[in-house]
Order: C-alpha cells, then sequence, then structure tokens
C-alpha cells in the first residue's frame, strides 16, 4: 500500500525508524543470552558477548557470602555462580523451630541476619546448645549432603533471615559441575579433622586449656582489634558450657577465674573480653 503523499511516507519512515531503535535499546539491555543487540542507521546487527562469570538477577550478595563459607569458598568462579542464583531468601520469626532432631535434611542454609541455635536433647530431657549460628554462618549441611535424618534441632534466637538451597537443585550442579563433588569431600575432611581435634582436647589437655581452645574458636569470626580485647557475647549458659567441655559447673569457673587472673579474659555481666594470644599460649597453640 502507498502513501498518499510524500510527507506521509517521510512520516511512516520516522516511525519505522523510533520503533527499530527502541527495539534495539531493549534487547540490547538483556544481558543473560549472552547476545548484545546494536541498532545502526539501517540495520541490528548481533554480536557476541561474553558469558558472565558473577550471578545474575541481584544475587550478587548471596555470592559474595558463599564465597566466605567453608563449603563454597573453594568452588570455581562459574560453579559458585550457579550455586548463588539457586539459593532462596527465607526468614524465620524469633523461637520458630526450623527443624528437629530426625527431620530429613533436605535444605542446607546460610545466615544473612541474626542467630539460630543448634541443640540435642539429653537423656534427661534437656536440650543442650552446642553451636550458635550467626551471619554468614553454615548449618544444616550434614543431613544435607549425607541425605540422612537431622542430627540436631535449629531455633532462631532472634528473627532471623537465611538462605536456602535444596538438596535436588545441588545435586543437578553436581552434575554439572563435577569439581563440586571434589570440593564437598574436602569439606567433610576437614570437618572429621576438627572432630578429631576436639576429641583429642577432651582426652589429654586439662580445662583451662580446652577453654582457651574453645574460646579461640569461638574468636575465628570477630576480627582483631589491635592493641584492644576482642569482646565475645557467649550465647551459651554455663551448663550448656561445661558440658561442652566435658566438665561439671564448678569446674568451669574456676577455669574462668583462672583465665581471667592469667590476664587471657575479663569478665562483664553479658560477654568476654579476649586476648588472643594469651589464650593461645594457654591453648599451647601456635598463632596463625
Amino acid at each position: 500500500m502507498r502513501c498518499a503523499t510524500p510527507e506521509a511516507a517521510r512520516d511512516k519512515e520516522a516511525w519505522r525508524a523510533k520503533v527499530c531503535c527502541q527495539c534495539a535499546f531493549a534487547f540490547a539491555s538483556l544481558k543473560p543470552c549472552g547476545t548484545v543487540l546494536s541498532a545502526s542507521p539501517g540495520s541490528l546487527a548481533a554480536a557476541s558477548a561474553p558469558e558472565s562469570l558473577t550471578p545474575m538477577g541481584g544475587n550478587e550478595y548471596i555470592f559474595d557470602l558463599l564465597s566466605r563459607a567453608p563449603l563454597f569458598r573453594t568452588f570455581a568462579p562459574d560453579a559458585l555462580a550457579a550455586c548463588a542464583n539457586k539459593f532462596r531468601e527465607v526468614r524465620f520469626a524469633k523461637d520458630e523451630m526450623l527443624f528437629s532432631r530426625g527431620d530429613p535434611g533436605t535444605h542446607l542454609y546460610i545466615v544473612s541476619e541474626g542467630q539460630i541455635r543448634l541443640a540435642i536433647a539429653t537423656s534427661e530431657g534437656r536440650e543442650l546448645s552446642f553451636q550458635i549460628v550467626g551471619p554468614g554462618d553454615l548449618f544444616g549441611e550434614i543431613a544435607f549432603l549425607d541425605g540422612q535424618s537431622r542430627s540436631a534441632g535449629a531455633t532462631a534466637l532472634a528473627t532471623t533471615t537465611a538462605f536456602s538451597l535444596d538438596r535436588s537443585s545441588f545435586d543437578r550442579l553436581r552434575a554439572a559441575h563435577p569439581a563440586i563433588s571434589d570440593a564437598v569431600i574436602s569439606y567433610l575432611c576437614r570437618r572429621l579433622r576438627e572432630v578429631s581435634d576436639k576429641l583429642e582436647s577432651l582426652a589429654l589437655f586439662p580445662l583451662e586449656n580446652r577453654l582457651a581452645r574453645f574460646l579461640l574458636t569461638a574468636l575465628q569470626s570477630q576480627p582483631d582489634q589491635v592493641g584492644r580485647r576482642t569482646p565475645l557475647e557467649l550465647r551459651y549458659s554455663q551448663g550448656e558450657l561445661a558440658m561442652l567441655l566435658g566438665a561439671s559447673r564448678p569446674k568451669l569457673n574456676a577455669a574462668l577465674g583462672a583465665l581471667e587472673r592469667a590476664g587471657a579474659i575479663r569478665r562483664t555481666s553479658d560477654r568476654l573480653f579476649c586476648d588472643r594470644a594469651m589464650l593461645g599460649r594457654i591453648g599451647r597453640l601456635e598463632e596463625s
């Protein structure tokens, strides 16, 4: 169909050029496909773009969290980005139970904000807290990796935001990135060494040494304060801490007093202020 006048023809060509430019701009903004479309006078040309190794869709924060987590930090960048894209945000209210001992281990979690208490029930029906996890910490990974039931329960100590990964997604990631399996084996071996070290500590070291080692481990996530003691908030009761160290409460109190007299710690009502170097000497550990 011809235009009735030259002016109408020019208007039609201008409209067509405007639409082409708008389409080119829209397509150039879409990067997941790995192709960028650019507009040129009279044509659109496709140019190949390198595949991004960072996660898309606003998952850079999860990528950063995972890059510092023990299980994921040795992953190759492309595998880490693929994992980050599979995590989903979850929220828990204070005192909400995430799972109980014996539940299926279908998900792994990494904490973004808040705190989670991991505990097991004693034969007397009391609960023993054996770990408090906070921002940047993983939990639920053992049952997640071996496919067995949960070995402990998890409860939110505060309003908590975390990111979760389901096992079926992780299985597909391992199939697509075989090196992930090697990283998992290395992680589990490190965990086994940690358990061996703890058993050795319980069997061979006096309580003051065991307590110093425990505090040094708890301080690993705390930044050094040059020329100052490092504050440490322990979310364990004295009874729980005594059970973790294989001691009675009176003996634990005596050990805390011994560390304080040695200048390794200073106690306040809600936290300890720790001298890492002194704790290292008492725990018979070399400073790293």
